[in-house]
């Protein structure tokens, strides 16, 4: 579990292909690193196989690559990291999982006084359980929405401090990014989901 507060800026240093999937070796800043535990790459959970002082490898699998972008993840590149919560820890942002629902399209950035308005195309069935003001995990950035400016899409309002901190500083349209809804409303719909079929049925 996490908070999609990013505490590290990472490097891809190398990308291979190996036994255990996509594997990639990510310079950070973390040196009491161990083995088997979870960080949050860009708010993909993923587990630590090797690490040393300044850096760790981990791989991503099948089925992990099926729903992220990793795949296209190349030497150099930045990353948010996270380590998991600690109990006792503050809880800053919002519960993240490290779940990734699936891969958003930036559509629209555009400076407004002192923030960053950014729009992401993340599907109508992510859209849904999106709701104005409320918490959503953008490449493992805990985030507020802005606003659903359109079908399928949610607008983010990203601060000076976001910007620089993390690799949101250099989103650009065309990008894809993670996306994480909230726990919340995955819970709420898969609740409700039966309810609101009988209901449209009946009408």
């Amino acid at each position: 579990m996490f908070t999609g507060l990013i505490d590290d800026v990472g490097t891809i240093a190398t990308v291979a292909i190996t036994e255990a999937g996509r594997e990639l070796r990510i310079a950070c800043r973390y040196l009491d690193l161990a083995a088997g535990e979870s960080i949050a790459v860009n708010g993909a959970c993923l587990t630590v196989r090797e690490h040393g002082q300044g850096w760790f490898v981990t791989a991503a699998v099948v089925t992990t690559l099926e729903r992220t972008s990793i795949g296209t993840w190349a030497e150099g590149g930045r990353v948010n990291l996270e380590r998991a919560l600690q109990v006792g820890d503050r809880l800053g942002g919002h519960l993240v999982q490290g779940h990734v629902d699936g891969v958003g399209r930036v559509e629209r950035v555009e400076r407004r006084g002192d923030a960053v308005l950014v729009d992401v195309v993340v599907g109508d069935e992510l859209a849904t359980m999106a709701v104005p003001f409320g918490s959503i995990a953008i490449d493992g950035v805990s985030l507020t929405v802005n606003a659903l400016p359109a079908v399928g899409t949610v607008q983010l309002s990203l601060i000076e401090h976001t910007l620089r901190v993390t690799t949101l500083g250099g989103i650009a349209v065309g990008d894809d990014v993670h996306v994480e809804v909230d726990i919340v409303g995955k819970y709420l719909q898969r609740i409700a989901a039966p309810y609101l079929g009988s209901a449209r049925g009946s009408g």
